[in-house]
């Protein structure tokens, strides 16, 4: 499965941490993909992040079971309709009820135990600060602020064998230039998805946020969206 230092990389299955996954390759780590079932209603996510892990060579591929539909809160998670055909104004103005409370803290928790127990100093995440609909944990101070603590709260920190590292390598990247960096990569973005409202075939909505970021993304790069041919959505 390759040499390297070991990393945890956390993996939606979507665009952003697919791309994270091949950077994290690239760089020469030995990748731990780490995904959650956390009661999502695009639960068809886990698919696409077990065959992106075999596709890339991971190392191992961990699945963590949660369930947040307990909290709710989220239209992800509860019976709130999943917000259709806003513009990029509405989508930057305030915080989407697409937002998951505490998602980013919890998975990032999950990481860094898993960090410590592989004897990784590393792990990776696709957060993005420009075209991230309002997540207030994808903004790059919340992630140096998460990275201070995390280093405070485990045996290996310390005791002075692990100084972990949360690498953001999209942070300042719009999504154009997320999927030229991957292009370059080899990264095959039709075995990726990213719709919070799929069919039951796994066919994208089109509508939600994240498949208008997704499509915007594609334009601004140019290419087709190999997703969408694959659904006849696009031309070829």
């Amino acid at each position: 499965m390759g040499g390297g230092r070991p990393a945890v990389v956390l993996l939606s299955g979507g665009l952003d941490s697919t791309t994270v996954l091949a950077m994290a390759k690239a760089a020469g780590f030995a990748p731990y993909p780490l995904s959650f079932r956390y009661g999502q209603r695009h639960v068809i996510e886990l698919e696409a992040a077990q065959a992106v892990a075999a596709a890339m060579g991971a190392v191992r591929h961990t699945v963590v079971d949660i369930d947040l539909r307990v909290f709710g809160g989220s239209a992800l998670t509860s019976d709130i309709a999943v917000p259709k055909g806003r513009s990029a104004a509405a989508m930057s103005d305030g915080i989407p009820v697409t937002y998951v409370p505490a998602r980013n803290t919890i998975f990032l928790s999950f990481a860094l135990a898993l960090a410590e127990t592989i004897g990784s100093s590393d792990i990776f995440i696709g957060v993005n600060a420009l075209d991230y609909s309002g997540y207030p944990d994808c903004r790059p101070a919340y992630i140096d602020a998460y990275e201070r603590m995390a280093n405070l709260a485990t045996r290996a920190g310390v005791e002075g064998t692990q100084r972990l590292v949360i690498h953001r390598p999209l942070i300042e990247m719009t999504k154009g230039q997320i999927i030229q960096a991957g292009l370059r990569l080899g990264v095959d973005y039709g075995g990726t998805t990213s719709c919070y409202d799929p069919g039951e075939d796994s066919r994208p909505c089109g509508e939600c946020d994240s498949c208008l970021l997704r499509a915007k993304g594609f334009a601004e790069a140019g290419v087709a969206d190999p997703l969408l041919v694959r659904f006849g959505m696009a031309a070829s």
